[in-house]
């Protein structure tokens, strides 16, 4: 299999967390507490990290790091750790309605649109994959937020996938900042449209 699309594959495997939780609100099926995800995220994301650690630090040559990882994370930390640290980020401030299309729009849109784009090495990305990660980020948002907070959302997704900013040479990765600006803008909306910021970020709840 081509490593562009394994890396791909990887990546949407993370929506397996947040479906086990939208599969878990329907009857009869056993439902999986938000608590729950929130540990696995934080699991996750620690893991990552010490995996991350030991790689740069001390060494550690393993396969599938050729594999997953691109050239230009050998010596900087890894998009599978900025990953994990931007989903998790959605999932310990918000609530579901909100961490949820957010992290499918990390999962599913950027693989999506990563796929349409590869290949390319872009300051912004074509029209075409803006418009596809904007339609997917959409239809992601749509069941779980209102029009506008879902519009807000997925035009966060879409810069921060389209569009690569530099900070003192280092390309800001999208993996982390996906999850993070569609979170904070949906959250954002929701507020200033009168939802109580209790009902939308879970540390004041």
């Amino acid at each position: 299999m081509d490593d562009e699309v394994a890396r791909r594959l990887v990546h949407a495997s993370g929506s397996i967390l947040p479906t086990a939780w939208v599969v878990g609100q329907l009857d009869a099926v056993p439902e999986l507490p938000w608590q729950v995800v929130r540990y696995v995220l934080v699991l996750a994301t620690v893991s990552a990290l010490a995996l991350e650690v030991i790689r740069l630090f001390v060494g550690l040559d393993w396969a599938i790091f050729e594999k997953l990882t691109r050239e230009y994370e050998q010596d900087n930390l890894a998009g599978y750790a900025l990953y994990m640290f931007g989903g998790t980020f959605a999932g310990l401030l918000f609530v579901p309605a909100v961490a949820v299309p957010a992290m499918y729009m990390l999962t599913l849109g950027d693989p999506i649109s990563g796929l349409l784009g590869s290949g390319e090495l872009r300051r912004v990305k074509r029209l075409r994959v803006l418009a596809t990660m904007f339609a997917v980020s959409l239809v992601f948002a749509l069941p779980f937020l209102p029009t506008v907070a879902a519009v807000g959302a997925a035009v966060a997704a879409t810069l921060a996938d389209g569009v690569k900013p530099v900070v003192a040479t280092y390309v800001i990765d999208d993996n982390l900042t996906i999850p993070i600006l569609a979170s904070v803008t949906a959250a954002a909306v929701l507020v200033g449209t009168g939802e109580p910021v209790d009902a939308v970020v879970t540390v004041f709840a």
